[in-house]
C-alpha cells in the first residue's frame, strides 16, 4: 500500500471514531432516531469527509440495517439497546465502526462483541485464515454465555466498495479465505441472547445501486441521478428529494437497478450487541484505523 493510501484510510478512520463516539453520547432516553441519523451526517459533512453509508441505527434485537425513514418517529427508551454503525470516506477510502449504546442492563451482552472484537484484532496477521477469527470470536461470545450471529460477518474493504470479495466470520465453522498484507477488513463480532441467527424484516431503507437498465419514470431517472453521488455505495431513502420515490422504488428494485438492504433482526424479545473496527493488515499484525 503506497503511504498516501495508508494515510488517507488513517484520516478516514480518526474521523470516524471522532463522529461515532460523538453522536453515540447522545443516544438517551428521549432523544429520537432522526435526530442522531442526522448528526451523525452533520458531522460527518462538518468534518470535510464523505460518508459511505447511511448511519446504521439498529435497536433491541435488530442487529443491522435499519435507519432513518423520511418521516422516522421513533424515540430511544430506557432498556433498549442501540447499535450506532456508521463509514466514512475520503476519495473512496473507507472507515467503517460501530458501537453499542446501553440504555439498560445489557453490559455483559455489550463486552461480548467489544472483548470478542478486540481478540479478533489479536489475531490479525498475514495468512491467517479468516476462519480462525471466526473461531476466536465465537469462544469469546459463548465464554459470556451469549450466541455470535453467524450468518452476519465482517468483510473486506476496497476503494469505493463496502463489500469486497472476502467476509470475516463470527464463526469458526467456515472461511477458507486468507489475510494477506496491506488488505483492509472490518471486523464485527455481534453477539446475541436470541437464536445466533437473524432473518430479513419488512423494514427497508437503504438501498444501493447494482444496474443500468434503462428507466423510464422521471421520477425513478431522478433516484439514480442523486444515487450517482454515492459512488455504487448505499443510500438511504431519506434522503431522496424526488416525488412519487415510493411509486418508482419498487419499479427499480424489480429491473435490477437497485438492491434493497432490509432491516436483519433476530428472534423477537432477544437482544444484540455489536463493535466494529476497520482494521489494516501489516507485515507484523494489525493497524486499527478508527481506534
Amino acid at each position: 500500500m503506497i503511504d498516501n493510501e495508508l494515510d488517507t484510510y488513517i484520516e478516514a478512520g480518526r474521523v470516524a471514531k471522532t463522529v461515532l463516539h460523538k453522536c453515540a453520547a447522545e443516544i438517551k432516553p428521549g432523544v429520537g432516531l432522526a435526530e442522531i441519523f442526522d448528526m451523525v451526517m452533520d458531522e460527518i459533512s462538518a468534518a470535510g469527509v464523505s460518508h459511505s453509508f447511511p448511519p446504521n441505527i439498529s435497536l433491541n434485537n435488530c442487529a443491522a440495517h435499519d435507519t432513518a425513514s423520511p418521516d422516522e418517529e421513533r424515540i430511544f427508551a430506557e432498556g433498549d439497546l442501540i447499535k450506532l454503525d456508521i463509514g466514512t470516506h475520503i476519495d473512496g477510502y473507507i472507515a467503517d465502526t460501530a458501537v453499542t449504546v446501553d440504555l439498560g442492563d445489557h453490559a455483559s451482552l455489550c463486552e461480548a462483541s467489544r472483548a470478542a472484537l478486540d481478540a479478533a484484532i489479536n489475531v490479525v496477521a498475514p495468512e491467517v485464515v479468516v476462519s480462525e477469527i471466526g473461531a476466536v470470536v465465537e469462544e469469546t461470545i459463548t465464554s459470556f454465555g451469549y450466541k455470535p450471529i453467524i450468518n452476519l460477518t465482517g468483510h473486506a474493504l476496497a476503494r469505493y466498495s463496502l463489500h469486497h470479495g472476502l467476509s470475516i466470520p463470527n464463526t469458526g465453522r467456515f472461511g477458507s479465505a486468507v489475510l494477506r498484507e496491506d488488505m483492509v477488513i472490518a471486523i464485527e463480532p455481534f453477539a446475541s441472547t436470541g437464536s445466533g441467527l437473524v432473518h430479513e424484516a419488512p423494514r427497508a431503507e437503504i438501498y444501493q445501486v447494482v444496474g443500468d437498465a434503462p428507466v423510464r419514470s422521471p421520477a425513478g431517472r431522478k433516484i439514480m441521478k442523486q444515487a450517482e453521488q454515492m459512488h455504487g455505495l448505499p443510500f438511504a431513502r431519506r434522503w431522496l428529494n424526488v416525488p412519487k420515490a415510493e411509486l418508482a422504488l419498487p419499479t427499480l428494485l424489480r429491473q435490477g437497478n437497485l438492491f434493497v438492504y432490509h432491516s436483519l433482526s433476530d428472534v423477537p424479545e432477544s437482544f444484540v450487541s455489536q463493535f466494529e473496527h476497520t482494521v489494516i493488515v501489516t507485515a507484523d499484525g494489525a493497524l486499527v484505523t478508527t481506534r
